[in-house]
């Protein structure tokens, strides 16, 4: 039988230091290293395995079905895995393709920003665009508010043409769905975002009291190069 919701939310305001916390992680690793013919490209560390636990309010056979499938994407999807350095999507960094805002929304998600606009698919695969999703996911998913509360997305489809459709495929599509739920907004974007998010952290451009979209895009593509020994250390390319 799995946890009630009131026990789950007390071991999610626990710090990662308590004796039931470190309990689960202890639990969640002893799982992971009996696990036969599994292969971690990650040290089970517990800053590592403690995600899974927060992502799932501390419900183990959950966080451990969570755990095993970011490791079997993670592995079968090399072409977006292998290597997380900026410098691979540093084009699309600079062209503002994706920003992330500075307040989280009133439930304490961060909030992801992608302009679909600034992509130039005759430079960028698909493959590329997914790659900076899971970038900033392996950033931000370090922090326990994340953690706790998870993160929503915007795709702002201005600028959408037929050859950014062209470049998802099936598959692409198949993979980018099992990972992301996203918010898409065309063209009344200003109203349905807010909608879903206060005027207070939103930018200018999407009608919100905020810096512009391209302040917090170069905030972001900064932050994103500061952390490149992180990105390198779990690139897949870099333990084998």
């Amino acid at each position: 039988m799995s946890q009630g919701p009131p026990a789950a939310a007390r071991l999610n305001d626990l710090p990662d230091h308590s004796s039931r916390v470190r309990s689960a992680i202890a639990e969640l690793r002893r799982r992971a290293e009996a696990e036969a013919g599994q292969y971690w490209p990650q040290p089970l560390s517990d800053s590592f395995l403690v995600r899974f636990l927060r992502a799932r309010d501390f419900h183990l056979d959950l966080a451990w079905r969570l755990l095993k499938n970011y490791q079997k994407w993670r592995i079968e999807c090399p072409e977006v895995s292998a290597d997380l350095q900026p410098s691979s999507v540093l084009g699309l960094l600079h062209a503002g393709y994706h920003g992330v805002l500075r307040s989280r929304d009133p439930h304490g998600s961060k909030v992801l920003i992608y302009r679909i606009g600034q992509w130039d698919p005759k430079l960028f695969t698909a493959y590329d665009v997914f790659r900076v999703s899971l970038i900033t996911s392996e950033l931000i998913v370090k922090e326990i508010e994340t953690q706790r509360n998870g993160v929503k997305a915007i795709f702002d489809l201005q600028g959408w043409r037929f050859a950014h459709a062209f470049q998802i495929s099936p598959a692409v599509a198949k993979k980018i769905a099992a990972v992301l739920t996203v918010y898409m907004h065309g063209n009344n974007y200003m109203q349905s975002l807010t909608e879903h998010f206060p005027v207070s952290i939103l930018p200018q451009e999407y009608g919100g009291e905020e810096v512009s979209i391209e302040e917090l895009a170069k905030e972001w593509t900064d932050f994103i190069m500061a952390s490149a020994d992180y990105l390198q250390s779990i690139s897949l390319v870099a333990q084998e």
